[in-house]
Order: structure tokens, then sequence, then C-alpha cells
């Protein structure tokens, strides 16, 4: 029964922190409505815009790769033990649909989003700063619940000895990088003759 409660609030703070990743989402495509209203979508504006400039940097840097790593994380693991993150004892306060909304909804709008929507993506080493700093501190935050709450926040972590849980951080940093080049790879190629005509400009 204890190890139940443990779960329970164990997830309780897990939701927390997954809603920074939906936060995230949500000013994103905030950030999209008020660019649409304000700002320009033209391949080559006559001005600039700042608003266009800071959307695509927030989709290349937190949008894209967050949403990614969130999503194949989550279901990955689920498929393996779905204890590791959903408990059963969980599923009469956290349904299916509520799980879907934070895990798949996510995943299939960013990738829409990149396939349907123009965009110059930030240079890589603004980018990976941001992202790099975002998961310093999202890691720290862990920590921090972890010492005041007693629990961890994500049930895998408790399974886990300490060289596993550094090395489990590792890989997640290393596949959040990874997702940002897979989607920098993806809107050249998706994006390349509209990039073009913006190189052939610069050009001139």
């Amino acid at each position: 029964m204890e190890s139940g409660c443990i779960s329970v609030h164990s997830n309780i703070h897990a939701s927390h922190c997954y809603s920074y990743i939906l936060i995230i989402q949500a000013s994103y495509f905030t950030i999209c409505l008020l660019n649409d209203l304000f700002g320009t979508n033209e391949i080559l504006p006559r001005k600039s815009s700042s608003l266009r400039q800071f959307k695509d940097y927030l989709f290349g840097a937190f949008a894209w790769p967050l949403a990614l790593n969130v999503g194949v994380s989550f279901w990955t693991l689920m498929a393996i033990d779905r204890e590791l993150v959903l408990p059963k004892a969980l599923d009469p306060y956290f349904p299916t649909w509520l799980n879907h909304v934070m895990h798949t909804n996510i995943v299939i709008f960013i990738v829409m989003e990149i396939f349907t929507t123009f965009r110059q993506y930030p240079s890589r080493k603004s980018a990976l700063t941001g992202l790099g700093i975002f998961m310093l501190a999202y890691l720290v935050w862990i920590h921090i619940i972890r010492h005041y709450a007693g629990v961890w926040v994500y049930p895998i972590l408790n399974v886990l000895q300490f060289g596993q849980r550094i090395v489990f951080f590792i890989v997640i940093l290393l596949f959040c990088i990874g997702l940002y080049f897979i989607g920098e790879f993806l809107n050249n190629k998706i994006w390349a003759d509209e990039l073009r005509q913006i190189k052939s400009k610069r050009n001139k």
C-alpha cells in the first residue's frame, strides 16, 4: 500500500513536470497565431519580423525536440514496462484521453507543423545553447523535488542506481540534441526550394 502511495505521489509530481512541456507547446502555437495576425509567413518578406524570428527559434530550440523527446521516451518506456512511467494504479485518476493529450497529441501536432509551415531554423549555437540551459534547469528542478518531497518525479528513477541515473540523464540529453538535428535536417529537406530562394536573394 505504501509503495502504491509513493507511485501516486511520484506521478502527480511527474504530471506537474510534464505540464511545463505542454506550456512550451501552447506558447509556441500562441506565438504562431500572433505571427499569423501581426507578423508574416512570407518566404521573402519585405521587412523582417522579430515575431517570426522568435517563432522559428522557439520551434527549433524547444517545441520540436522536447515534444518528440517526451512522446518517444514515454511510449518506449510504456512498451517496456508501464510501471516505470504510468502505473496501473493511476488509471482511475489519469484517464487514457488525458494520457494521449500529454504524450501523443504533442507529437502529432509538432510533426504536422514541420510539414505544413515554412521556417528558417535557428543557428545551431543559439538553439543548442537554449535547449541545453532548459534541460539543465529541468534536471535541477527534478532533484529539487526529490530533495523536498522525497520522491522521484518519474518512477523509472526509483529503480535506477546512482550511476545508472547519470547514464539515463546523459542519454536523454543526447537524444534531445539529436532530435534538434533531425528537425533541422527535415526542415532543410522539406523546404529546400524556399531556403534556396532566400539564399539566392542574400547572395545578390
